[in-house]
């Protein structure tokens, strides 16, 4: 059985996607995540202190790899966008197969680079030597996870951009919701039977991942009429991936230098003191909750902007961040006070030490200036992105990070003496510089040659028929 795409100068015009559906269920899905890692190191910690620092260390590498895919999830979910938008659904079809094969390769690269590499990379993260026998094992066994959650990212983000936010949220919860019983089972056991330990929580991760795998090729078919044939999962189409990686690429670069810079941060903040430390993981534990909501803006504004460079309407694009950015800064300020003023009360859960709980609470008033400069930049780093104005933000960004976030951690915080409220100074500086700068670029419009490229690219590609 065969399917074919009429020419797209006769399809009609498609109405133009709006926010709202999106930000809820990403919202929903990013506090889903984050709440499962947290129940994670709980479980884990629950086994014993060596346990839960080996949890800890192994996620750490497991969230290294994962920027590796972001060469391929942030790309596939703009050109998709675009596509649709520009009323070619065939070039979004051809695009999610061919991200498809490109997801084994690089999440097969991570996984021998986590099986073979497991001992050397926790030796480069300083693990303690009761901690190794447990960290290598664990690591070796949950490296499979990366092949599946590359598989499932990608296509999450077709789903995504085909405006199918809710069916991603469902597959989370479900995938999710069937980790956290496995684990409970294999972690601690029943009856008799002691259970398995960390090994455990291994093994329940890749059985709810095929899980998920499973539903999101049944969401595939049933929302999108597609299902993947045997050579899109291992092909490398390397004229076809070129826009994805266009864009993907120096999103993943970006992420990369700004953990970097973040790194070096914290080790100005190592050189504060225990005390400091702690401060410093408690404080960030909240501000991660917080800055979900920004996060899930940036990224609904990136699809829908994207369906919009794609159809050629950039007035209307234009006009939509602007919306989005009051409305994105209201929210976030209303969050980031409520958390400051609940600021002891929260941190009450992490210690009841009052040196760091009152230095923590400073900084959750700190964090207000922090939080709305990193929404206002998420949101525009994203929507430049959706406009194929990808090495943009890249540039500017490795500037800031060394300079701003890196230089100004050790500046403020250790030069002049600030301390930790030094620390956030420069996190907020950054933010703020970072995003202050992707506004200039927007409403100079300095994004408006690529996204006319694009919009022309989309036009002028004959169109496919996909068997």
């Amino acid at each position: 059985m065969s399917r074919h795409h009429p020419p797209h100068a006769e399809r009609p015009p498609l109405p133009t996607p709006r926010m709202l559906p999106l930000v809820g269920p990403l919202l929903a899905e990013l506090l889903l995540g984050m709440t499962m890692g947290l129940v994670g190191t709980i479980l884990a910690a629950r086994l014993g202190d060596a346990q839960g620092a080996a949890f800890a260390l192994c996620s750490q590498v497991l969230a290294m790899l994962f920027v590796f895919f972001r060469i391929v999830g942030a790309g596939v979910s703009v050109v998709v966008s675009q596509a649709l938008g520009g009323n070619r659904p065939d070039e979004a079809e051809r695009c999610a197969r061919a991200t498809l094969g490109a997801s084994t390769w690089i999440g097969g690269i991570c996984t021998v680079l986590a099986v073979l590499g497991a001992e050397p990379m926790l030796r480069a993260m300083n693990a303690p030597a009761a901690v190794m026998p447990l960290a290598v094992p664990f690591l070796q066994c949950i490296a499979p996870a990366a092949l599946f959650d590359a598989w499932n990212t990608t296509l999450a983000s077709v789903l995504r951009a085909h405006m199918r936010a809710r069916a991603t949220l469902v597959f989370n919860g479900v995938m999710q919701g069937s980790h956290l019983l496995l684990a409970i089972v294999l972690m601690s056991g029943f009856g008799s039977w002691h259970g398995w330990g960390l090994i455990g929580y291994a093994v329940a991760l890749l059985i709810s991942r095929a899980f998920g795998l499973g539903l999101l090729l049944w969401m595939w078919r049933t929302y999108l009429g597609l299902l993947p044939r045997w050579h899109d999962w291992w092909a490398w189409q390397r004229h076809t991936l070129a826009p994805v990686l266009h864009i993907g690429m120096p999103g993943a670069a970006e992420n990369v230098a700004w953990r970097a810079g973040f790194m070096f941060s914290v080790a100005m903040v190592g050189q504060m003191g225990t005390a400091a430390l702690a401060t410093h993981a408690y404080t960030m534990q909240i501000i991660h909750l917080i800055m979900l909501f920004g996060l899930a803006t940036g990224l609904s504004a990136e699809v829908v902007v994207g369906h919009m460079i794609g159809a050629g309407r950039l007035h209307q694009a234009h006009r939509l961040v602007r919306r989005a950015l009051v409305r994105g800064l209201s929210v976030t300020v209303v969050v980031a006070l409520a958390a400051a003023l609940s600021g002891p009360w929260l941190l009450g859960h992490f210690t009841q030490d009052a040196t760091i709980i009152a230095a923590g609470a400073t900084l959750m008033w700190l964090n207000l200036a922090l939080e709305t400069g990193r929404t206002f930049n998420l949101l525009l780093v994203n929507v430049l992105r959706a406009a194929g104005d990808a090495r943009y933000p890249l540039v500017m960004g490795i500037a800031s990070f060394v300079l701003v976030l890196g230089g100004g951690s050790w500046f403020f915080g250790i030069h002049l003496g600030w301390g930790l409220a030094g620390v956030w100074v420069a996190y907020a500086a950054d933010e703020w510089l970072r995003g202050l700068i992707s506004w200039h670029r927007w409403v100079t419009l300095g994004w408006v040659p690529t996204a006319r490229q694009m919009h022309r690219r989309l036009r002028q590609s004959p169109a496919v028929h996909t068997p």
